[in-house]
């Protein structure tokens, strides 16, 4: 019995947020692991219905007729930090969401009040049902998703490291020069921080921190350290 109450209170939910090539997925995942918590990656789920949308004809300049299919795909994501899942209509969709295509339809889509709308509530139901905690990455947790989130974190990093970075993981699939990730990189950030519903941003009580000059094992050790500084204060 002592055992359970120590892991209700420990319980910890962690929102990460920030633009691409920052070391979110690789530091959330991490942590995730490190401290016994559930994950989940919300980009790959608007990765996934953008990749639906795509599979289907829906016309992804088209914001009417995403909205009036955003409801048909269903979406289901796995929460173990060191095996991720996530799957569309019962299909493994992990591969088929990390394509170019994707990449660069993806901010239309999730620009879709509709969609945002859906896909938070999922995001909300998840992070709910975590037993013990959640680390979740993404772009508007800690403004929009999770705003009571008990600890947020935001990401940043200088556009040449995180160019350089998403680079780096693009060689043997679809390498790029790094002017080009750079500029799409440039891009995806006028997008996400522009659109009307739920836009990147910083929540007012977000730990900043800055990647540029840190290692990954660095910027994991930050975070795991701010999370157990909220584990024993509560």
């Amino acid at each position: 019995m002592q055992d359970t109450v120590e892991t209700a209170s420990s319980a910890v939910i962690v929102a990460i947020d920030g633009p691409s090539g920052t070391g979110k997925s690789s530091t959330s995942k991490a942590v995730a692991a490190k401290l016994g918590l559930s994950y989940l990656d919300t980009g790959a789920q608007y990765r996934a219905i953008t990749w639906w949308m795509l599979s289907n004809g829906i016309d992804t300049e088209d914001p009417q007729a995403i909205a009036l299919a955003a409801a048909k795909p269903v979406i289901v994501s796995g929460t173990d930090p060191s095996a991720p899942t996530i799957t569309v209509d019962g299909l493994d969709a992990s591969g088929p969401i990390r394509t170019q295509e994707v990449t660069s339809k993806v901010s239309a889509v999730s620009a879709v009040p509709e969609v945002r709308a859906l896909i938070t509530d999922l995001q909300r139901t998840i992070a709910a049902a975590a037993e013990g905690g959640i680390v979740v990455e993404g772009r508007d947790i800690g403004t929009t998703v999770l705003p009571d989130a008990d600890l947020k974190v935001f990401l940043t990093a200088s556009a040449e490291a995180r160019a350089a970075r998403r680079s780096g993981e693009l060689k043997g699939k679809e390498a790029t020069d790094l002017a080009t990730t750079k500029a799409a990189l440039i891009k995806r950030d006028a997008a996400d921080s522009g659109r009307k519903t739920s836009p990147l941003a910083k929540a007012d009580d977000a730990v900043e921190v800055d990647t540029t000059d840190l290692t990954l094992d660095q910027v994991i050790e930050c975070v795991v350290t701010l999370v157990e500084e909220k584990r024993a204060a509560k």
